[in-house]
């Protein structure tokens, strides 16, 4: 993956090359540890946004060591409401946003696409592309949900965002897709750090979960949408109404998705997965047995 680690040396964009300039979004919260190498990859942008949840590290010192970076603020609620907030609020210096993580990458290979692709002519309103999530130092093709289509490209006026956790985007218009892929380190911060940050997603998602049992649901129409956020939210409400939910999880990822192809890194993650699930399961429950005896 060594492309998708070292510095941008190319140039910015050429309208004669036909390529466009592109706004850039990183959402951080304490993210010393990743965002030099994120911002390295990002020297095609000369409008990158720091959207920061007031970290205490040393993440705003190194951010403001890249020129064309700037650093807006705002306490975190949800995703949902952080991310809303974003597009509709930060005044991005072009019609294109480019949202990323930072603890993923992209190589120059899919910078050029992406800036190819900006055109503010373009009748799309959002553009999808996958990522590829790396684990004890291998991609996990299989122990994953890989190819997860996400919402990144986009003008910032066409979209919203639902769900408290891994919120949904919601478009305004045609969506197209990308060819290139993010490199997603999620495990950048250490196994502790991946289990404190689920056990915060765990009880936002026992909240929607708690909503789907009492009858806020999707349409099963859903199911046939050629969008593919709209198929995944709209299986994840039928998976929140079966039984033994972390059991089901467990055999998904090792035995459908062959999770065990991609070695030992593939079946911890399918363990893993397993005990988030179950920490749902969990929370949900509590959160029931304390509705019913205040009730």
């Amino acid at each position: 993956m060594s492309d998708s680690t070292t510095a941008w040396e190319g140039p910015r964009p050429d309208v004669d090359a036909g390529m466009h300039p592109v706004s850039v979004m990183i959402l951080t919260k304490d993210e010393e540890i990743n965002i030099r190498a994120c911002l390295e990859c990002l020297g095609f942008s000369d409008d990158v946004v720091v959207f920061d949840s007031y970290s205490t590290d040393k993440t705003l010192d190194i951010a403001r060591e890249f020129p064309g970076v700037r650093i807006v603020q705002r306490k975190f609620d949800n995703w949902s409401s952080h991310q809303n907030w974003g597009a509709q609020n930060i005044d991005f210096k072009h019609p294109w946003v480019l949202y990323i993580d930072a603890d993923e990458r992209l190589d120059h290979a899919f910078a050029t696409e992406i800036m190819k692709t900006a055109d503010p002519a373009s009748p799309k309103a959002a553009f999808r592309l996958r990522r590829k999530d790396m684990f004890l130092g291998r991609w996990l093709k299989h122990g994953t949900l890989y190819p997860t289509w996400i919402v990144r490209l986009y003008r910032p006026e066409k979209i919203r965002y639902e769900r408290l956790v891994n919120p949904v985007a919601i478009v305004d218009g045609e969506i197209g897709e990308l060819s290139g892929h993010l490199i997603h380190y999620p495990f950048s911060k250490g196994i502790d750090q991946w289990f404190e940050r689920h056990n915060s997603y765990s009880a936002f998602e026992a909240e929607e979960m708690l909503k789907v049992i009492g009858g806020t649901r999707r349409p099963i129409s859903g199911l046939f949408s050629r969008d593919p956020n709209d198929r995944r939210a709209t299986l994840k409400d039928i998976f929140f109404r079966l039984p033994l939910r972390p059991h089901i999880k467990w055999l998904y990822y090792m035995f459908w998705r062959r999770a065990w192809m991609d070695g030992m890194p593939g079946i911890t993650y399918a363990r893993m997965q397993y005990l988030y699930e179950y920490m749902i399961v969990i929370k949900a429950r509590e959160r029931r047995h304390s509705e019913k005896q205040d009730g």
